[in-house]
């Protein structure tokens, strides 16, 4: 399902717009793939900074590991 909506836009964005578009395509076309383009970016951005957080506090978990497991193998030389 579509709805209308109303948005302005600058002459040089419509002028990149038609350019873009060419004449097979219509500026609502052209606006809703640039949209939902960079949507889907903005979601694999958000996925990526989760899965790199918990990559982050993995490592660090592991890293605290490895300390202990080498203070306990040399610090009592």
């Amino acid at each position: 399902m579509k709805e209308k909506t109303s948005i302005t836009l600058s002459t040089e964005v419509l002028a990149d717009l038609d350019r873009l578009g060419g004449k097979r395509r219509s500026r609502s076309a052209l606006i809703e793939s640039i949209l939902r383009y960079y949507l889907k970016q903005k979601e694999r951005s958000r996925l990526h900074a989760r899965e790199l957080e918990r990559l982050n506090e993995a490592a660090e978990r592991l890293n605290e590991e490895a300390a202990d497991v080498l203070e306990y193998q040399f610090g009592e030389e």
